[in-house]
């Protein structure tokens, strides 16, 4: 069942600046938080659309409820996340592109707004990203900054949440089936090699909903990873068997000694400069 609100009418006059993807299954609380966080931006420069992977929990009738609000959703079985995620970038129409999975949230009421500054001001690039709340110990929330984008030879250097990519550049760009765990890794490739501009800007985006696949199921994610530095940047087997060994010191360094962990990577959000 698919369906089109507020956000289609206004776009056949002009697309909007952002189109946030939000892709859910049976998580009715998580849909609700970043819904919330949508309503609370100063920019409304913005079309959402919501892929639901034919939820049982209460999730398609809050989205029929809420139909108005939504520019463009669906409710119906679907191949999983990534699956999900293209169906949503397949509608897409705003200038850049953001998924915003059900329970992710964006950082500030003005994030958008400070987003869509930076990128008037940067020349309007090809993609753009920031920087990360996470939860950690003891739910604290704590900054995580982005490593360059040059450094996508290890991994993720910030989550796709804190991703803008801008939409004319994706073109017969898809999340690969292939990759269960990693699909947005190869996808953040991807884009890259097709970026001829990028921009970091210094702020958080979002705040990331810990649980999620990645997390999960970090070991696939690590296999998938090393696959796609082989077919996506040509690496040989000793370059990603050292990055390997190097993200298994880095994970369990996470896992038996968190806070050493946080004290390297993290910073506490009451002690970043406030960058409004």
């Amino acid at each position: 069942m698919i369906h089109k609100g507020i956000g289609a009418a206004r776009d056949a006059v002009e697309p909007a600046l952002f189109s946030v993807v939000t892709v859910v299954r049976d998580d009715l609380a998580g849909l609700v938080r970043t819904h919330a966080s949508l309503e609370a931006q100063q920019c409304r420069d913005f079309e959402w659309i919501v892929v639901d992977g034919d939820s049982r929990d209460g999730s398609r009738d809050w989205l029929e409820a809420n139909r108005s609000r939504i520019g463009w959703w669906r409710s119906a079985p679907d191949g999983g996340i990534y699956d999900a995620m293209n169906i949503g970038l397949g509608v897409a129409s705003g200038r850049y592109v953001l998924f915003l999975n059900a329970g992710d949230a964006l950082a500030e009421a003005g994030t958008l707004a400070a987003v869509a500054t930076a990128l008037a001001g940067a020349g309007w690039p090809d993609f753009c990203y920031g920087d990360a709340f996470e939860t950690g110990p003891g739910g604290r929330l704590l900054l995580k900054p982005a490593r360059s984008h040059r450094r996508v030879w290890y991994g993720m250097f910030t989550h796709h949440q804190a991703m803008f990519c801008r939409r004319a550049i994706l073109a017969g760009l898809a999340f690969n089936p292939a990759y269960p765990v990693g699909a947005d890794y190869a996808f953040t490739i991807e884009v890259l090699g097709r970026a001829r501009s990028h921009h970091r800007v210094s702020r958080p985006v979002c705040i990331f909903a810990p649980g999620g696949c990645s997390q999960r199921m970090a070991s696939s994610g690590r296999r998938d990873q090393s696959l796609i530095r082989k077919s996506l940047l040509k690496h040989s087997i000793v370059r990603r068997w050292l990055i390997h060994a190097l993200q298994l010191i880095v994970y369990n360094s996470r896992k038996y000694l968190p806070h050493v962990f946080c004290a390297l990577r993290y910073r506490d959000r009451f002690d970043m400069v406030n960058p409004e």
